[in-house]
């Protein structure tokens, strides 16, 4: 049985979210729901990013660009791993309370716009969380290639968001270009 196909198991586990017992319960799980921002009941998917946003600033004082972008290296197939394990638990293809996605989607951003401050980091934020939720043009194309495909897993959960920061990171270099 694939967790996607099954649509009445998918019904059952929209309906109860998960819980901290759940997060707790395996190591991936843990991972997969943003260290627990996933449980968040407003925005879970925002409050990921969020913390990513934090955690990256606290990571800078410590972290050289180079060890950074090992990191998310690191961070993907470790993610794609999480998600899968996560999503098949909750057996449902996406599940909003898995937000490894946008934490890992937002880190990549943020270290492609290093040098910029604050103000360009909220700016980043703001355009990641439209393309994540919104879906325009190429991110919803993104969603649509994966979306219910069981074996997909964790790829088709990190697609549409690895997809949304390269239209984020897009919109930077563009602005860049056009105020040269």
């Amino acid at each position: 049985m694939t967790f996607a196909s099954d649509a009445a198991a998918s019904r059952t586990a929209a309906a109860a979210r998960p819980t901290s017992r759940f997060l707790l319960a395996h190591p991936a799980h843990f991972i997969a729901l943003g260290f627990g921002c996933g449980l968040s009941r407003v925005a879970p998917g925002t409050a990921g990013t969020l913390w990513a946003w934090l955690s990256f600033v606290v990571l800078q004082r410590w972290l050289t660009p180079a060890q950074t972008g090992w990191l998310i290296a690191v961070s993907l197939p470790v993610g794609w791993w999480a998600c899968t394990v996560a999503a098949r638990s909750l057996r449902m293809a996406d599940p909003s309370p898995v937000v490894w996605d946008e934490v890992v989607a937002f880190w990549i951003v943020l270290w492609l716009l290093w040098p910029v401050g604050f103000w360009g980091q909220l700016v980043a934020f703001a355009l990641f969380r439209y393309f994540d939720a919104a879906k325009p043009g190429p991110v919803g194309w993104a969603d649509r290639q994966f979306h219910g495909f069981g074996a997909a897993g964790g790829f088709g959960i990190l697609f549409d968001d690895l997809v949304a920061a390269f239209c984020t990171l897009l919109v930077f270099a563009v602005w860049t270009f056009l105020l040269r």
